[in-house]
């Protein structure tokens, strides 16, 4: 298990924008973490009420949204315009290439999200979009896949062999992950006990094929975990 440390991200504080960077993005280059397998961002941003993203152009990307807390507004060039809320996941294939625009949909509070892209095992396939909801009761307790190369399950499908999965767990709770290729392990907010190592809000952990993944809540938590070819 190799740790990364919420405070050894990169950081940009734009104002309207405050953003930590898991693995190189934009001015943040580091030559040691440019990515795990086809894991390529993990951006923690809070948005101000009334700020966002302009529309802009992605292409040959999986985007992955997660909304930890607020609401988010997306619009884009295929028709799609939907808002966001905590519980929901977003999926959009950028193909050969899409534009859209992300929004604070309140005037007032914070938004606070992660946007995780994801490398896509087909090059120029038509761009889509996909958004669904699970609820706090499908991920209380257990791990729940909330994105998959097939979509099994319920969840949203990327073009990519990965396995996303999302988990709530209070204090004292155990779990043992799925059996995993390489793994990715990222603790969105609380604390958890893995493998015996104390991981707090913003850490990650990386793991090897098989390696066994043990979980324990120290304080109530969410926790992203991704099985990576």
């Amino acid at each position: 298990m190799i740790i990364r440390r919420s405070n050894e991200r990169g950081y940009a504080d734009h104002g309207w924008l405050r953003s930590f960077h898991t693995f190189s993005f934009a001015n943040y280059v580091d030559p040691n973490h440019m990515g795990f397998r086809a894991l390529r961002v993990i951006n923690e941003d809070r948005v101000a009420g009334g700020h966002g993203f302009g529309a802009h152009p992605h292409r040959n990307m999986e985007i992955i949204s997660y909304v930890l807390d607020g609401e988010m507004e997306h619009k884009d060039n295929m028709g799609n315009g939907e808002v966001m809320r905590p519980g929901d996941v977003q999926r959009m294939s950028a193909g050969t290439g899409v534009l859209h625009s992300e929004f604070n949909h309140s005037k007032e509070n914070e938004l606070h999200f992660l946007q995780i892209w994801i490398e896509p095992k087909q090059l120029g396939i038509k761009p889509s979009y996909e958004q669904k909801a699970f609820p706090v009761a499908e991920r209380q307790g257990r791990w729940r896949l909330v994105a998959s190369e097939e979509g099994r399950d319920g969840s949203v499908s990327i073009n990519q062999d990965v396995n996303l999965y999302a988990g709530l767990f209070n204090a004292g709770e155990q779990a043992t992950a799925p059996p995993s290729r390489y793994a990715w392990l990222h603790v969105v907010n609380g604390e958890m006990e893995v493998n015996g190592e104390t991981l707090s809000a913003g850490d990650a952990a990386a793991f090897q094929p098989d390696e066994a993944i043990n979980l324990t809540g120290k304080e109530a938590g969410e926790v992203l975990l991704f099985d990576l070819a």
